[in-house]
């Protein structure tokens, strides 16, 4: 036993105020606004693939027999590459060769994928199912410095929708470093993701002073 592991509260004790139902957390929270639920697409607009292209990381959530995973995953910004608008491939670069997320796949496909860019406070989330091709044509797409990926991760997109800025500003992760130029806006991907819903113009005037007001 480690030092100090026998005074540690024992972790059968019951918790009187754990939360065990879908009832007793709605009650915590206030519902989600409108828009928060109708931001989800499922398809790769022309905005949403912009932010792709700029990302240099993302995080692949993935989910087996040994548990859960959260690998980190990143490259020259856009190294992850659309197929189609409904299709994500992302190069398996050389690791440590434990291939944590690669073992979850194959028992089971459901992934998750957050993309971050410098500089930006929107993250971009995307579900969906994955499978791992050895194929050599798509592996040599993603040739750097001479070398091709053992293999391609191919993720059939489900849901699509950005993550506001709250929890980088109040990280501040990216303080000092500016907004990449060209990089699609938040209202301007929420205007994708909801069919026109927004009007990206008027939802980005207001959008910083909310982000502040509504922080903690």
């Amino acid at each position: 036993m480690l030092a100090g592991m026998d005074t540690l509260p024992s972790r059968t004790l019951a918790d009187p105020h754990a939360v065990t139902t879908l009832e007793q957390l709605a009650a915590l929270y206030d519902p989600p606004r409108e828009l928060v639920l109708r931001k989800v697409t499922d398809r790769l607009h022309a905005p949403t693939l912009g932010f792709i292209a700029a990302s240099p990381f993302c995080l692949l959530a993935t989910s087996g027999s040994k548990g859960v995973h959260c690998t980190p995953r990143g490259d020259a910004p856009g190294f992850v590459t659309a197929l189609d608008d409904h299709t994500l491939a992302l190069p398996d670069r050389r690791g440590n060769n434990r291939l944590d997320g690669l073992r979850d796949i194959i028992e089971n496909p459901e992934v998750a994928l957050l993309f971050l860019v410098p500089g930006a406070g929107e993250a971009l989330r995307v579900n969906g199912t994955a499978r791992i091709t050895a194929d050599p044509a798509l592996r040599d797409r993603f040739i750097a410095q001479g070398k091709a990926p053992a293999t391609v991760v191919i993720v059939a997109v489900r849901e699509v929708y950005m993550q506001c800025a709250k929890s980088i500003m109040r990280s501040r992760l990216w303080d000092g470093r500016a907004r990449p130029a060209g990089l699609p806006s938040m209202g301007e991907l929420l205007a994708a993701h909801t069919g026109g819903g927004v009007e990206p113009v008027s939802y980005d005037a207001v959008a910083p002073a909310r982000l502040v007001e509504t922080m903690y």
